[in-house]
């Protein structure tokens, strides 16, 4: 059992059928799978993407400023962990969003301090907004907090159950590994997370489990020791 977890979500999943947005079905089922994560005792600090509402890339290739465009994503973020918020704390769960940039009272100021205090006291920490810098992802900031809060493990929950050795829908040939370390994954180019998160993982040694997090029930079976998705590890 994990004492300490960070759990990535992908902002693309919140879309649920709907192909924009977030979707209160999808939402619901996140919160109560991560509130049972809490109720085993698990300190749980998570980053979500947000690209179900704007992606900082993809708005520059379309003519956007790529330091607005990385500013506007930052604060798609910001929305979906406060939906995420919102829906733990309709299920009765402690939970805090802290920003990487000033935002008062939308959420409070992020520092590693704060986050493990609140920890402590039993509640759920979603850092939002990325590392506060255009230009960084929010794989690189999932990698940093959870280095920063000393996690025991990073879970990155996507739509595939794990690393394969091509896309798998795109591949049917795709196999998939069980575990993985960080330099097979830099020299087979495999697009797991962005290079400067493999990278700050591979330097800190921050073990990552790549998961299908949209099937209910994956994330309390990782915990539990299933091997359903992949390891990447030294």
């Amino acid at each position: 059992m994990y004492k300490r977890i960070l759990l990535k979500l992908s902002g693309e999943s919140l879309m649920g059928q709907q192909g924009y947005g977030i979707d209160p079905q999808r939402l619901s089922q996140y919160a109560t799978q991560i509130k049972q994560l809490a109720d085993q005792g698990v300190q749980v600090g998570i980053v979500i993407g947000g690209g179900n509402i704007f992606r900082g890339l993809s708005g520059a290739q379309k003519g956007f400023d790529r330091v607005k465009g990385d500013q506007m994503g930052m604060l798609a973020t910001v929305i979906n962990s406060l939906a995420l918020s919102s829906a733990l704390e309709a299920l009765g769960q402690k939970v805090r969003v802290l920003t990487s940039v000033r935002m008062e009272p939308i959420g409070d100021y992020y520092n590693k301090a704060k986050a493990l205090r609140l920890f402590e006291k039993g509640n759920i920490v979603i850092m939002a907004g990325g590392t506060g810098n255009p230009y960084f992802t929010t794989d690189t900031a999932s990698a940093l907090r959870a280095i920063e809060i000393e996690a025991d493990v990073m879970l990155k929950g996507t739509r595939v159950d794990g690393i394969y050795t091509a896309d798998p829908e795109k591949d049917p040939t795709a196999t998939k590994f069980s575990e993985i370390t960080y330099d097979e994954v830099l020299a087979r180019g495999l697009k797991v997370m962005d290079l400067t998160a493999i990278c700050m993982c591979k330097e800190n040694n921050m073990p990552i489990y790549v998961f299908d997090m949209d099937t209910v029930g994956n994330l309390m079976k990782v915990i539990a020791g299933e091997q359903i998705g992949t390891l990447v590890k030294p």
